[in-house]
């Protein structure tokens, strides 16, 4: 396993993640799977034998049970590893049962630590924004808790471009933690971030820990053009990531599991070693429903990929280059630094437009 400095912090984390999204299986959840106490711990150990020290959650998956699992889970061993956790999304019916407020979050924070069986989490992410609560109110909370030891770092997830930068200039102008990394979905399907997530990453230090790199298994070689597994989450129902052009999944597809037969890898070994060549990606967020699930991705992370392989991928997957990016293309190439690669260097095959 490697392990790779989180933003602009001394914290390293592996550059897999495990993630336990399937752990509990109380209500919506049961359509990704129903994992108890003995399974997780099957797969945690799996997980640990291969070098993994960041184990992520949040207070809603499975409505907390999620966190109480991996607490019990990791008992006796919790100063090996990194605990990820997350508050912001709705947890009950009351008018203050969602989002970033003061009250929201130090309740939250502290129900998660009792279900968690921990006295302080390692990273704790903002799981959503929220509009309507000063970014003020929210990072003075954060910091109440970070100077209280609960927590020792943060990140936001599921944020735009704007929302990260605001955060980021109300941190430094207040005297308040900034964040030092970003949960955020990307994968070759969905690149969308390329556009401003990951030249945030590189240019402010908020590296990219990504969720769902495999887009909830799409991108594993178990999905084709004629078949759903019947075990999958997707036959069960579930919607999310959402796929706006279905032929060019399968293009990329058809890539992954021709690099992957010429190699005597998976389509997801491919896939995930890809995404960890990517500018500002400190460590990708898997799950799976068994061991050999996690054995496969792990040994993900030592595949080394070519340098026609990476330009294959990239030619059938990256996305359009839309404006004001063609015109900086035109125009600026000659001036980019570091941050506007992280988009631009996709695209430097490409006369000009």
């Amino acid at each position: 396993m490697k392990y790779r400095t989180l933003g602009r912090s001394g914290l390293k984390v592996s550059a897999l993640s495990m993630g336990t999204f399937s752990f509990g299986g109380v209500g919506d959840f049961a359509m990704v799977a129903r994992q108890g106490v003995a399974e997780a711990r099957r797969l945690v150990d799996v997980c640990l034998d291969g070098g993994i020290n960041v184990f992520d959650t949040a207070n809603m998956y499975s409505l907390g049970r999620s966190e109480e699992i991996l607490g019990e889970v990791l008992e006796g061993r919790r100063e090996r590893v990194l605990i990820s956790s997350k508050a912001r999304m709705r947890i009950g019916e009351g008018p203050n049962d969602e989002g970033a407020s003061r009250f929201h979050l130090i309740r939250e924070c502290e129900r998660s630590l009792k279900r968690l069986r921990t006295d302080h989490i390692d990273i704790y992410f903002l799981h959503e924004w929220d509009g309507t609560t000063p970014l003020e109110e929210t990072l003075s909370a954060l910091d109440a808790l970070m100077r209280a030891g609960k927590i020792r770092y943060i990140g936001c997830s599921n944020f735009s471009g704007w929302h990260i930068m605001k955060a980021l200039g109300v941190a430094e102008q207040k005297g308040l933690p900034r964040f030092v990394t970003q949960q955020i979905h990307y994968t070759l399907e969905a690149r969308e971030a390329e556009y401003e997530l990951l030249p945030i990453a590189i240019d402010q230090g908020v590296d990219v820990m990504v969720w769902s790199p495999l887009a909830a298994g799409l991108l594993s070689g178990a999905f084709t053009r004629d078949r759903v597994p019947a075990d999958s989450r997707q036959a069960a129902g579930w919607s999310e990531p959402p796929i706006r052009d279905r032929e060019r999944l399968w293009a990329i597809v058809d890539v992954l599991t021709d690099i992957a037969g010429a190699r005597g890898a998976t389509p997801a070994q491919i896939a995930l070693a890809w995404t960890l060549t990517r500018p500002g990606i400190a460590s990708l967020v898997v799950g799976g429903t068994e061991e050999r699930h996690f054995r496969d991705n792990i040994a993900a992370a030592a595949i080394e990929l070519t340098s026609e392989e990476l330009d294959r991928l990239n030619r059938v997957s990256r996305p359009a280059y839309i404006y004001p990016y063609w015109h900086q293309h035109n125009f600026a190439a000659d001036r980019f630094g570091a941050g506007d690669l992280a988009l631009h260097g996709a695209y430097e095959d490409l006369g000009k437009i």
